[in-house]
């Protein structure tokens, strides 16, 4: 039992820091009337899983408590650097990428880059524009700023035609987008590809505009440590 009531009580009180903060209009977890920034969100996340460490990993079996809490400041310090690094990553891509139709998101844990077929592709074609490789130039250059993460670039396509082609496509299209981040300098080790098909859409494939959104590439960036 006194095994469990310092785990308890480190985990519980993290996650009461994230359970108490209040939220936007969309349930985002805010503070001081502003969005949390991913630092913020990774330093709590840090502190519930090394706090959680913290008590299960105790060497003198006599003071779980303060393992707890040396667990957690350890934790939230390594999670704050690593949300911290995903925020400057996210701005400085956005900042060098001049082109609207190109959503960069942060997961938390990782960010996504979704480009649209428009900017990449001519309609059942593998093979990338002239803008779109400049576009990805400029991501592969990010990518080289930011070593320390692996890169999943994953096709998608609308639900047009049998399953097998569109299979085929997005893989073929996952690997042309892969195939210049790996020319601009990027590590292949780093980098895998995925066909989803159109098995993943983004928006319903009965409209037009959304069967474009469903034409996608996404990049996938996830960090190592």
């Amino acid at each position: 039992m006194k095994t469990r009531i310092p785990l308890l009580i480190a985990s519980a009180g993290a996650i009461a820091l994230t359970a108490c903060a209040p939220t936007d209009p969309y349930g985002n977890p805010t503070t001081g009337g502003t969005q949390m920034n991913r630092a913020q969100q990774g330093a709590i996340a840090g502190a519930v899983v090394g706090g959680i460490l913290g008590a299960t990993r105790d060497k003198d079996k006599n003071d779980q408590g303060k393992d707890a809490i040396k667990g957690a400041i350890v934790g939230a310090a390594v999670g704050g650097v690593g949300g911290a690094i995903l925020d400057q990553q996210q701005k400085a891509l956005q900042q060098s990428l001049n082109n609207p139709n190109i959503r960069v998101v942060n997961h938390g844990s990782y960010l996504s880059v979704t480009m649209p077929e428009s900017t990449l592709f001519a309609t059942e074609s593998a093979a990338v524009g002239a803008q779109g490789q400049n576009d990805l130039y400029i991501i592969a250059r990010n990518l080289n700023q930011y070593p320390n993460s692996t890169i999943q670039v994953v096709g998608h396509t609308d639900s047009t035609g049998s399953a097998a082609y569109n299979q085929d496509l997005s893989e073929r299209r996952a690997r042309s987008v892969a195939g210049i981040l790996t020319a601009g300098g990027v590590s292949s080790n780093r980098v895998t590809t995925t066909g989803r098909g159109s098995s993943q859409p983004a928006a319903s494939n009965d409209s037009a505009a959304g069967r474009a959104q469903n034409r996608r590439v996404e990049i996938l960036i996830i960090p190592t440590r």
